[in-house]
C-alpha cells in the first residue's frame, strides 16, 4: 500500500521466542527500522505530489529504479532463487503490486493526500473480507465490527467535496489502491516460502511490477522521459524513500517483529501522511475526511484488534 505491508508474510518464516532478533544488544534495531519504515512510506503521497511527472510515470520508475537499487545487492548475496509455482505467485503478486501503485498514486491527482492515504489503508479490509473464501480464515465479531466502523467512515470520506469535483474518482481509485494491495498480500500467502530472503522477493515483486506498468504507460501516451533534473530527483527519493526506506525495510523487519505491530502501523500512516501534506504542501483536509479518517482508523483499530485476538486463541 502507501505503506509497507506488501509482503507481510511472503519472505520466510519468522524467528521463535518473543519475535525479535536474538541478542539485546540488536534488540532495538528492527524496532527502528519499523519506525524508519513508517516515517518513509508516510511521506510517499508528499513526494509523489512533488514529482512533476504523470502517476503511471511514477508507478514504473519507481519500482524500475528500486531493481536497480536492489539487485547487485541480491547479486552479491547469491541467494537461492525461487522456482515453479513459488516464482510463477510472485510474478502475480508483483503484477498485482503494480495495479496498487497505478490505481493509488493516481488518486493523488483528482482527491487529497488524506483521504488518499486513508481510503488506501483500508486493505487489511480487504484481506479480512477475502481471507475467508480464498484461505478459510474466519473473520472474529470483533473484527468483523471493524470492518463495518471503516466502511462508514469510507462514506463519510466520499462526502467531503472540498478537494473539488474530482474527488469521487480520486477517492474510488484510492480504493481500488486498497483492494489490489490486499490481493497483492493474499496471494504472497500462497507464495510463503521459507528462508527466501527479502532482497530477492523484492527484485522479483518490483521487476514483476514494472513489466506489468510498461505497457499501461506506453498504450496511455504517458511519457516516460524528458523530465527535468528535479523531478528525477523526486523520483529517486520516492525510490529511496518509501520503496527501499519503506517497503523493503518494513518487509525485512517482518522477519524479526511481530506481524501485529507492524500491521498496527497502518494507523499511523495517515496521521502522518496528514500533517505532511498540510505542513509542506498546505494542504488542509475538509471536516468530512479528519471525521471519516477517524472513523476508518478506529475501524482499523478494532479489525487489527480482533485478528491479534483471534490468533492468539488459536496458538
Amino acid at each position: 500500500m502507501a505503506g509497507g505491508l506488501d509482503a507481510a508474510g511472503t519472505i520466510g518464516e519468522r524467528d521463535g521466542g518473543d519475535g525479535l532478533v536474538p541478542g539485546k544488544a540488536w534488540r532495538g534495531v528492527p524496532l527502528a527500522a519499523v519506525a524508519v519504515g513508517v516515517l518513509a512510506v508516510s511521506a510517499a503521497a508528499i513526494f509523489i505530489r512533488l514529482a512533476d511527472a504523470p502517476a503511471l510515470a511514477v508507478a514504473f520508475w519507481r519500482c524500475v529504479l528500486g531493481v536497480a537499487v536492489l539487485a547487485p545487492f541480491a547479486v552479491v548475496r547469491r541467494e537461492a532463487l525461487p522456482t515453479g509455482r513459488p516464482l510463477g505467485l510472485l510474478v502475480v503478486s508483483g503484477v498485482v503490486l503494480g495495479a496498487h501503485f497505478g490505481f493509488w498514486i493516481s488518486s493523488l491527482d483528482y482527491t487529497s493526500v488524506a483521504a488518499s492515504v486513508v481510503l488506501v489503508s483500508t486493505a487489511p479490509v480487504f484481506v479480512a473480507v477475502l481471507a475467508y473464501p480464498i484461505l478459510g480464515e474466519r473473520t472474529s465479531p470483533l473484527s468483523l465490527l471493524g470492518i463495518l466502523i471503516s466502511l462508514a467512515g469510507c462514506a463519510v470520506i466520499a462526502s467531503d467535496g472540498t478537494a473539488g469535483s474530482a474527488a469521487l474518482l480520486g477517492n474510488v481509485l484510492a480504493v481500488l489502491g486498497a483492494l489490489t494491495v490486499a490481493a497483492h498480500f493474499l496471494i504472497g500467502r500462497f507464495s510463503r516460502t521459507t528462508g527466501m530472503g527479502v532482497l530477492n522477493y523484492s527484485v522479483i515483486v518490483y521487476t514483476s511490477a514494472a513489466v506489468a506498468l510498461l505497457p499501461v504507460a506506453l498504450l496511455s501516451g504517458t511519457p516516460l522521459w524528458g523530465y527535468s533534473a528535479e523531478t528525477w530527483f523526486w523520483l529517486w527519493v520516492i525510490t529511496l524513500g518509501p520503496q527501499i526506506l519503506g517497503h523493503t525495510v518494513l518487509n525485512w523487519a517482518l522477519r524479526y517483529v511481530e506481524t501485529a505491530l507492524i500491521s498496527g502501523s497502518v494507523l499511523a500512516e495517515p496521521v502522518i501522511a496528514s500533517l505532511l501534506a498540510w505542513l509542506i504542501l498546505a494542504e488542509k483536509p475538509g471536516l468530512p475526511t479528519v471525521l471519516g479518517g477517524a472513523v476508518v482508523l478506529m475501524g482499523l483499530f478494532f479489525l487489527l484488534r480482533g485478528r491479534r485476538i483471534a490468533e492468539k486463541l488459536a496458538t
